[in-house]
């Protein structure tokens, strides 16, 4: 990857990375398994950032990766996954230090997010970060109608969940 494509990787990511630690949480349940996903996440939109052809806004691209990457990962859990080792790949990221206590008031609502299929808590994951249903279905590879469908169920789903 030439340099220029490279920086630009690097501060979009470094911009939006955010995006990568909420997914993080979503998928995960302790701080190592946290990191890890991080990592694996950062290394497969490295990868694939050469082929991101602007068609979308870059956020919207990390979503798509993040949540496939990690839905992939939450499926093959109990095998074991390699990956190119992080220091070789991207060692130019300043990350930022997340800090779970910032978001102490959604632990109940990720609570019972967890409990949603891994396609329910992308759609869930989207849906609260105010992306339109045209931009959940881009994301997600489905249709908008298929997109507000899922989530009216979801959201019955949820009230059983948060008041049995």
């Amino acid at each position: 990857m030439n340099k220029k494509l490279e920086h630009q990787f690097v501060t979009e990511l470094e911009n939006n990375q955010n995006i990568v630690h909420k997914v993080c949480t979503l998928y995960t349940n302790d701080k190592h398994s946290h990191n890890d996903l991080f990592q694996e996440i950062t290394i497969q939109l490295w990868k694939a950032y050469p082929k991101f052809r602007g068609e979308s806004k870059f956020s919207t691209w990390m979503y798509r990766v993040a949540l496939n990457t990690a839905i992939t990962l939450y499926r093959k859990s109990k095998k074991r996954i390699r990956t190119q080792d992080y220091d070789s790949v991207i060692y130019k990221i300043t990350a930022n230090e997340y800090d779970p206590r910032e978001e102490e008031q959604l632990k109940l609502m990720y609570a019972a997010v967890k409990q949603l299929g891994d396609i329910e808590k992308a759609l869930v994951f989207l849906y609260l970060e105010d992306k339109d249903y045209r931009e959940i279905a881009e994301t997600l590879g489905i249709s908008e109608v298929n997109a507000r469908v899922k989530m009216n169920r979801i959201k019955k789903k949820l009230r059983t969940i948060l008041n049995p």
